[in-house]
């Protein structure tokens, strides 16, 4: 029988690099901000390893870089089986994206 621990991953198996980014040509002619909504973001509780249901907005201005719509699905996929208190998954994430798409802010 599993419990429901045993198929948790952990936070060192998610890649960053299914994070795509494309060149954002309007750098110098447009400043935008680019707002991103994941309504259906899901990972496990640490303690229980019960499901956590979670919204995610993404907020940036570009520099050089957009992120790329469907790498940023997949990326964030991998947390559906990752045991992660959000505050610390949030900041996970927000590091990928700052390391991946460098925005203006």
């Amino acid at each position: 029988m599993t419990k429901p621990f045993d198929n948790v991953n952990q936070i060192n198996d998610i890649q960053s690099d299914l994070l795509e980014v494309v060149s954002y040509d309007y750098k110098g002619h447009r400043k935008i901000d680019v707002k991103i909504e994941q309504p259906e973001f899901s990972s496990l509780c640490p303690m229980t390893g019960l499901p956590d249901f979670a919204s995610i907005h993404i907020h940036y201005t570009p520099n050089q870089y957009i992120v790329e719509l469907k790498s940023l699905k997949y990326y964030l996929l991998q947390y559906r089986n990752v045991g992660i208190f959000y505050e610390h998954l949030i900041n996970v994430i927000l590091d990928h994206l700052v390391c991946k798409v460098q925005p203006e802010k």
